[in-house]
């Protein structure tokens, strides 16, 4: 994933969602990830990292656990969560950034 720091970069918030294929708390989060985007459209970008595939971008941001949410504003860590999260508590942490 080359362009990782080019897209938390940004200065509009950018979600990021560790996650691994096997983990089932990570399916079920894919739904509520789709209707924040859809909910939030331009106003967040949302960028899905297997952590199997980078493993060196888990380790830099020390994932532990899987599914882990970090959210970036103009590329500063600042927000991070493991486990599950409802719409209304993602929508509220992405708007309030």
């Amino acid at each position: 994933m080359n362009n990782f720091t080019e897209i938390v970069n940004q200065n509009k918030p950018v979600l990021v969602d560790f996650f691994a294929e096997w983990c089932g708390p990570c399916k079920m989060m894919s739904p509520v990830l789709k209707e924040v985007k859809d909910n939030l459209g331009d106003k967040v970008t949302i960028l899905k990292v297997d952590v199997d595939k980078n493993a060196a971008i888990a380790s830099k941001f020390h994932v532990r656990g899987v599914p882990t949410f970090i959210l970036f504003k103009n590329g500063k860590q600042v927000w991070k969560q493991a486990g599950l999260i409802s719409k209304t508590d993602l929508k509220q942490k992405i708007l309030n950034v």
